[in-house]
């Protein structure tokens, strides 16, 4: 297959895996939304300066279809309220106050549900989705100094990482022992800066993202929400999800989580411009961003948290993560190499509604492809299926 073909074949797979602008607009509506009720003088948490911000694949671009959208958002409370003035409880109720009320003002007729670090919001509307709101306070100076460090040490520009770190925060969690009690010991978080910091990775494809902005008549690409961005780290990220999504079909608590596929692939990622490129570099590298030692993956805007715990935690030894995450890897870079070695728009067709879940017009595909250099010579490339199968394996599709 030519490069142009290959390329061809990769962007019309990723184009297929967008969610309807409706959707963002939607999503945006209902973080906007909370923020106004939020922002009420006669609201819980208004005296604590309350701030919204949307967290999760929707802040990164990266979300793809799926029959329930989970958007996830921060409520950080910016002022009045520090660990030693405030139990996390006290926290969590006092935001969980507002959002209660909230739930009955718009009519959800689901209750407000509890979960280990958030509360849950259930909508039933045209679109299918829930909002996990994380109530937080900003973390202390001294913490965020560490933190900066950190990332400096990990090998993050050290005016990213001072930028990042500033975003840090403390959340709350009802596993911890002193959940009930003031403690300083509270779990760190930084949604937004970890926003930041993939969004640095998107820019090393800097004149790609000129042009973006440039069409979109934004003086720069910052002007933009993320979504519109379009860049080719995201679009592989929402094809590898994807992949992997249709590999775990019936083993959905087995398979590697996003926030690790995402990591990695922004780690992997050199600039690439186009998503084919981007895929072949990132499946070729993101393995080497697996430490040998813990933290296995760290957090790029907080390394002493490691986003691969579970792969060594015995309560989660029966799932055989880490062994699910190597067996996806190299599945992948069989079946991307596989897809791109076929100029035969039945068998390219084939391979993306059973790999990826994604339906491709033959026709259309053959039509684009008939264009693209000398007449096509169709060839189909023999599948060879990976045998070797983590401990729990799937049905592949």
């Amino acid at each position: 297959m030519s490069n142009d073909t290959r390329k061809l074949v990769m962007e019309e797979l990723a184009g297929c895996l967008d969610i309807p602008e409706s959707a963002y607009d939607k999503a945006e509506a209902r973080y906007t939304d909370l923020g106004d009720w939020f922002g009420r003088p006669d609201a819980h948490c208004y005296e604590f300066d309350p701030h919204i911000s949307p967290q999760g694949s929707f802040r990164l671009g990266t979300v793809i279809v799926a029959e329930e959208y989970d958007l996830d958002f921060g409520c950080r409370l910016r002022a009045g309220i520090t660990k030693a003035t405030h139990t996390q409880e006290q926290l969590k109720r006092l935001v969980g106050r507002d959002l209660e009320e909230y739930r009955r003002a718009r009519g959800i007729e689901q209750r407000l549900e509890e979960k280990n670090r958030c509360w849950r919001l259930n909508y039933k509307d045209e679109l299918a989705f829930h909002m996990d709101g994380v109530p937080s306070i900003p973390e202390e100076e001294q913490q965020r100094v560490l933190i900066e460090a950190a990332m400096v040490t990990y090998g993050s520009d050290r005016a990213l990482a001072q930028s990042v770190a500033q975003l840090a925060g403390s959340i709350t969690d009802i596993r911890l022992p002193n959940y009930k009690q003031v403690s300083p010991a509270w779990r760190v978080s930084n949604s937004e800066g970890y926003a930041k910091w993939f969004e640095s990775r998107m820019k090393l494809a800097s004149l790609l993202m000129e042009e973006r902005a440039l069409a979109a008549k934004a003086a720069t690409v910052d002007d933009l929400p993320a979504r519109r961005w379009k860049s080719p780290l995201q679009r592989a990220v929402q094809v590898l999800k994807c992949h992997r999504d249709r590999m775990f079909v019936d083993d959905p608590a087995g398979k590697p989580i996003s926030i690790i596929l995402t990591t990695l692939a922004a780690g992997a990622y050199r600039g690439e411009l186009d998503v084919a490129d981007a895929l072949d570099g990132i499946l070729g590298r993101m393995g080497d961003g697996v430490r040998a030692e813990k933290p296995r993956v760290p957090n790029p805007v907080n390394p002493a948290e490691d986003f691969a715990d579970k792969w060594y935690d015995p309560q989660y030894k029966h799932l055989a993560l880490e062994a699910n995450f190597r067996a996806w890897l190299r599945q992948a870079k069989h079946d991307f190499a596989t897809i791109g070695q076929s100029r035969d728009p039945n068998f390219i067709a084939g391979q993306a509604m059973s790999k990826f879940g994604v339906s491709l017009d033959s026709h259309a595909l053959r039509r684009k492809l008939g264009g693209i250099g000398a007449p096509a010579v169709m060839v189909t490339p023999k599948v060879h299926v990976i045998t070797a199968t983590p401990a729990k394996p799937w049905t592949r599709r």
